[in-house]
């Protein structure tokens, strides 16, 4: 069997910055594999291109740049926002503006995104609403630890049910 749509795949990973030789920013093991339905448009599409047609107990190693990965950093996603959009009950959290927290939000449609606190004075605070790892290039190297086919409600749901996967 190889990876190809429709699979459940299970594999570890450990994930740099920039190379190789990176910093490490996330480590996943046998443990704690990232589980997922390839094909379903769930993961970044150029990380399940280098993972195509490889098979059980296969090692890899790959390097996906900004572009291909979380995107450039958008300078139109760090915004001021007037202080008082943080006020709960007439008053502000100082703890909550701390610079370095990140702050679930909603876009003016209703929809979840978190803005990481980067600068507050008095009147406001400026938040950066870039994915993360935008603007960074992303190491990855690991193995493939299981693969099967997708029940028919893992794809009908398009995500993976049970250990590692998603649970309704």
């Amino acid at each position: 069997m190889i990876i190809s749509n429709n699979k459940v795949v299970s594999l570890t990973y450990e994930l740099k910055l920039d190379n190789a030789q990176g910093e490490i920013v996330e480590v996943t093991d046998s443990d704690s594999p990232l589980v997922f339905l390839y094909g379903a448009g769930n993961m970044l599409p150029k990380f399940e291109q280098n993972l195509a047609n490889l098979k059980l107990n296969d090692n890899f190693e790959f390097t996906l740049e900004a572009e291909d990965a979380y995107g450039p950093l958008i300078s139109e996603a760090i915004i001021e926002l007037p202080i008082d959009v943080f006020m709960v009950e007439g008053k502000i959290d100082p703890e909550m503006l701390r610079i370095g927290n990140v702050i679930p939000m909603q876009d003016n449609q209703g929809n979840p995104l978190e803005g990481l606190v980067i600068g507050v004075d008095e009147a406001s605070v400026k938040m950066d609403f870039n994915h993360p790892m935008a603007g960074k290039t992303l190491h990855f190297a690991g193995t493939i630890i299981d693969l099967r086919d997708a029940t028919e409600e893992e794809l009908s749901h398009g995500h993976v049910h049970g250990a590692h996967g998603h649970h309704h």
